[in-house]
């Protein structure tokens, strides 16, 4: 039977996530065991339908999304107890039993619901006293670590539940148990990559982050190239749901698996290298490569960004998730940089240092190189005074964030014609 899917995203990724979407859904494993239809982008993600094996499928191979949620009902309100009214009359007990354990997430677009967590309580009793009517019991709560999980999302007029098929977000690849500061969720990462134009294949071009940190942009990088499924080393809610295809979903993991064991066959050292000026992120970085499973060793450099110099004789893709404010004094010192001052303008005067002196080395290092730079500084093009030849909003969580792309030139950044 055809169902209604809903696949959220970090926001500003929508339009990678569909593109990323209608690939997969042109993969020849896909294709025979979970075809599916890619429909439209709507603010916040994607909706696709298909039977409920095309579920696995985006959960196996998606490096964008954050989720798949399957549209249970959706209907319009006016108080809470319509919403109570619709979530009873579901058949929960189609996709599990009373013995699991059950949490409701709410959110809302334009709600004139005054309490999210009242409504929240609301689905709850509407999915209890649904299954204990029909069965004689009924599930108890887990906040932490369910076995089920259903969202409601109102709007103005509407109310959509849907029943996760994910478990843990997406972004939870499996392999980075180290972090530095302020990580980059995983699937962020992988829609930078694609918004800079990193694709499957590209195993003999050059990419480099500067700023490594604990590698998320080095691992996605090598997965993208090598065409390895992000989710082939979790599990997910789905295979605990009742009716699960467990067919199509071992026919599924295991051309994903066939795939990985075909590229470490085929790769032994991919041109990805990075550097930072702190040992401990780069021990970081290393225990995540080899827990990814990547084949060879990533090349990495201890060294300040300000004094990079290229990894490799040509030139390549340079990406980078730069530190500013607070986070300067994680990468490097504040020696000159008004260290009496006040402590916002010290910050500042070690932002434009530290910018200045890398934008002097991208000029005179990276002649021929396309260096991308996601941050939350959006004056950061002025602090490396160099002009940048595209521009994307992104948001990491709710900050608001560009990914600016500069296109390098030797002796100066000379304006390029917008793309």
């Amino acid at each position: 039977m055809t169902q209604a899917f809903f696949v959220p995203c970090p926001r500003g990724l929508e339009p990678a996530l569909a593109e990323e979407l209608r690939e997969i859904a042109r993969y020849p494993a896909v294709v025979a065991a979970a075809p599916f239809e890619v429909h439209r982008e709507v603010p916040g993600g994607v909706t696709f339908s298909g039977e409920m094996a095309a579920a696995y499928a985006v959960n196996l191979h998606s490096r964008i999304a954050s989720r798949v949620l399957l549209r249970v009902a959706q209907r319009g309100y006016r108080h809470e107890d319509d919403i109570y009214s619709l979530v009873r009359q579901q058949r929960w007990e189609q996709w599990f039993s009373p013995d699991e354990t059950l949490r409701v997430d709410v959110t809302a677009h334009k709600s004139p619901l005054r309490s999210l967590n009242f409504t929240a309580l609301r689905v709850k009793d509407g999915v209890c006293d649904a299954m204990r009517e029909r069965l004689g019991a009924r599930p108890s709560v887990d906040t932490v670590s369910p076995d089920v999980r259903i969202y409601a999302h109102l709007t103005e007029t509407d109310c959509t539940v849907y029943l996760d098929t994910t478990g843990e977000p997406l972004f939870k690849r499996g392999w980075r148990m180290e972090k530095g500061e302020a990580p980059l969720k995983e699937n962020l990462a992988a829609g930078i990559l694609r918004l800079a134009g990193w694709t499957a294949g590209q195993t003999d071009r050059p990419f480099f982050d500067p700023m490594c940190g604990s590698g998320t942009f080095l691992v996605e990088a090598a997965q993208v190239a090598l065409g390895l499924a992000p989710g082939a080393a979790r599990t997910f809610a789905f295979e605990w749901l009742k009716g699960c295809d467990t067919k199509a979903w071992q026919a599924l993991r295991a051309d994903a698996q066939r795939a990985r064991e075909q590229a470490a066959g085929r790769v032994t050292n991919l041109k990805i290298a990075g550097s930072d000026i702190s040992t401990d992120m780069l021990s970081m970085t290393q225990a995540n490569w080899q827990r990814a499973g990547l084949p060879g060793d990533v090349q990495l450099k201890q060294v300040d960004a300000r004094f990079v110099q290229p990894p490799f004789a040509d030139a390549g893709l340079m990406l980078m998730n730069p530190p500013y404010g607070e986070r300067i004094a994680v990468r490097g010192d504040r020696r000159g940089a008004m260290e009496d001052a006040p402590r916002d303008e010290a910050e500042e005067a070690a932002a434009n240092q530290f910018a200045a002196a890398f934008a002097t080395t991208l000029k005179q290092s990276f002649s021929g190189w396309q260096a991308w730079v996601f941050t939350g500084d959006l004056t950061m093009p002025k602090r490396l005074r160099l002009k940048e030849s595209r521009r994307t909003p992104l948001y990491n969580g709710n900050i608001e964030c560009r990914l600016f792309r500069f296109d390098m030139v030797r002796g100066g950044n000379r304006e390029q014609k917008k793309d």
